[in-house]
């Protein structure tokens, strides 16, 4: 094969891909600020300075909360269950598997393939799968995912509404309550 040839094939590829990319839309994140983030008084441009560290820690802490309102409100809660080194969900209710959510913006093959396998496992152990999801901007082939497996998905308001149903507790009201009042900049340092 001459050297022409091949970088006729190469560059074809690389053609391919040039217009595969050009087609390829990445949903990002809104600009809107949800009520957790209001809370430690980040600002949109802040979180995106460091978007990956900000969804983690504010998915962990939306987590914690979630648990928290149904362990002191529901006399059947449950904790997580367990899958191997990772997990199904991150509590129950009586029958209901709850995971709770930030955002959901992986469209990672294997990503989906759990949240839609993880979904049905639950449905088979007679759990009714609940995914409770903060913001709104979520990655929609996510969300198909998660529906596929059999969760029922809620999102933003829906998910407020959802926890004041099952744990009788106006989450959105007390998080816009107390707007700026962890605002991390207001610690002294010396």
């Amino acid at each position: 094969m001459s050297s022409e040839s091949i970088e006729s094939t190469l560059e074809s590829i690389l053609e391919g891909y040039k217009v595969a990319f050009s087609e390829k839309t990445f949903p990002d994140e809104s600009s809107d600020e949800d009520d957790l983030m209001l809370v430690f008084g980040l600002t949109q441009d802040a979180k995106s300075e460091n978007r990956q560290y900000w969804g983690r820690e504010l998915g962990k802490c939306w987590e914690y909360i979630v648990i928290e309102i149904c362990r002191h409100k529901r006399e059947d809660f449950g904790s997580r269950i367990k899958k191997g080194q990772g997990e199904f969900c991150d509590l129950t209710i009586g029958k209901i598997a709850i995971d709770t959510k930030y955002r959901i913006g992986s469209g990672d093959a294997g990503t989906l393939r759990e949240f839609e396998s993880n979904g049905k496992e639950l449905i088979g152990m007679g759990y009714k799968p609940v995914m409770l999801i903060l913001r709104k901007d979520n990655l929609s082939s996510a969300i198909s995912a998660c529906q596929r497996g059999g969760w029922t998905i809620k999102t933003d308001d829906e998910t407020y509404e959802y926890i004041k149903e099952i744990a009788d507790f106006d989450l959105k009201s007390w998080l816009k309550a107390k707007k700026n009042c962890y605002n991390p900049s207001d610690i002294e340092t010396t």
